[in-house]
């Protein structure tokens, strides 16, 4: 993030994102004055607060995926919720402290990736040993859960000066052997820890098996596996005892609280539009004082320790058809000062979607196909018709956006898509014109000129 001005940080979002230059204009200024934050002194660095984004805008037109982008770019704990699914305490429903525990989650996650990758290396060479030994002194059985209490482990039997030396030529061997990937199909025991389904106790976001973890010794039990899986069973191990928890837990909430993002979908649905003062409304109300003590700034409790969230940066988004923005509580409004309108997308907007971004959906069809031997080509008056159909459909029906883009592509590849693949099927070229789309989507465009004459 120290490295990334806003103009770079609008340009990394145009690899992803077509359009809304408002609004990744926006996200840009509020995540590199995070990093300006952190460069003031503390007696003022605690006084500056985030400067919360409220978009607006139909569904489908890049608000989520800005959020997410975002995220990723800096490395940034992230969390996508829907405030629908909130109600006011009292009520049957998710808790709005619920947010932050899943935000802190996400955050422990990330710090646990990171560090595990910097000991995946000595995990690796940690599990070849333990390989080594298995090869060389198979497990006769299960280890008695109390002998691991007690310490009591089987002893080895005492070797001779020369059965020590057969025996380190042995290891030595199927070291060679194994580091050559000559043993990788071979079978071998291992011992590992058996499953336990979650135990959630209702109400809360606490686990039966988590409070009694600690208390109780883990079930294990015998698998006989390939070396390759051993590798990767044993070298899981390994990490997790290599990982020191208690810093990442440390680290975690640090990072929640000084680079996490929440991104509050749908905040549109919880805006009472007025009424008798009873409800559905007051409900909706409800969930919006909920969610304002941590938006603006509170302590909330996990079971790792207490999350400040004065610095998470939230960015709420919705549709606003029904209701205004001005239904939502004042309080809230005003937490949220920096508000961008997203456009409507255009019928060039969709043309540039199916192909310019990385993940353009034009280039993930071509490599699905790609597996089964079929390239496909579209024809520039193809992409310009499957935009203009989708921009058509969006306007005389529901508008979803460039969802509608998926709908429209599997319908014009459904046929090549189920006659694809097979061991014996020659490598083809399918080119995708005008015509063959006019052909495939003509059910639709009947449905929709049918749907005009229905009142």
């Amino acid at each position: 993030m120290n490295t990334l001005t806003p103009k770079q940080i609008v340009t990394e979002l145009d690899k992803y994102i077509v359009g809304q230059d408002e609004a990744k204009k926006a996200v840009a200024v509020a995540l590199r004055n995070r990093y300006r934050r952190m460069q003031l002194a503390p007696e003022i660095r605690d006084e500056v607060t985030p400067k919360n984004i409220l978009m607006v805008g139909p569904t489908g037109v890049g608000k989520t995926e800005i959020a997410r982008r975002l995220a990723k770019l800096v490395d940034a704990p992230f969390v996508k919720v829907e405030a629908t699914k909130f109600t006011e305490v009292g009520y049957v429903g998710r808790d709005v402290d619920s947010i932050i525990r899943d935000l802190t989650e996400a955050g422990i996650r990330m710090i646990k990736e990171q560090q595990t990758a910097q000991v995946h290396d000595l995990a690796v060479q940690a599990a070849n040993n333990r390989i080594v030994e298995l090869i060389t002194h198979p497990v006769k059985k299960k280890t008695n859960p109390i002998d691991i209490i007690l310490g009591n482990r089987p002893r080895e039997p005492e070797l001779s000066g020369e059965e020590k030396e057969k025996l380190s030529s042995k290891r030595e061997d199927i070291r060679r052997a194994l580091e050559a990937g000559e043993l990788e199909d071979d079978i071998v025991e291992v011992e590992v820890e058996q499953f336990t389904p979650h135990s959630d106790i209702p109400g809360t976001d606490m686990n039966i098996n988590d409070m009694m973890g600690g208390m109780l010794p883990k079930k294990t039990k015998l698998r006989k596996v390939p070396v390759s899986e051993a590798r990767r069973i044993l070298t899981a191990e390994e990490e997790d005892s290599m990982v020191d928890m208690d810093k990442v837990y440390t680290d975690a909430i640090s990072r929640v609280e000084q680079h996490g993002i929440v991104f509050i979908d749908e905040i549109d649905k919880v805006a009472g539009r007025g009424g008798s003062g009873h409800g559905p409304d007051v409900s909706r109300e409800g969930v919006q004082r909920d969610i304002l003590p941590i938006v603006e700034g509170c302590t909330v409790n996990t079971k790792y320790g207490p999350v400040r969230t004065d610095h998470i940066l939230f960015i709420a988004a919705g549709a606003f058809h029904v209701a205004k923005v001005t239904d939502l509580i004042p309080e809230l409004q005003g937490r949220f000062p920096v508000r961008v309108d997203l456009k409507p997308l255009t019928v060039e907007d969709y043309k540039r979607i199916l192909t310019q971004p990385r993940n353009a959906l034009i280039t993930q069809y071509k490599a699905l196909l790609g597996v089964d031997g079929v390239n496909i080509e579209f024809e520039d008056d193809a992409l310009e018709l499957i935009a203009k159909h989708t921009y058509d459909a969006n306007e005389n029906g529901e508008n979803i956006g460039a969802r509608r883009l998926h709908t429209v592509l599997e319908q014009i590849l459904s046929d090549i898509a189920f006659n694809a693949g097979g061991g014996d099927a020659p490598e083809i070229t399918v080119t995708i014109n005008a015509e063959y789309i006019n052909g495939q989507l003509k059910s639709a465009v009947k449905e929709a000129d049918l749907n005009r004459f229905i009142l």
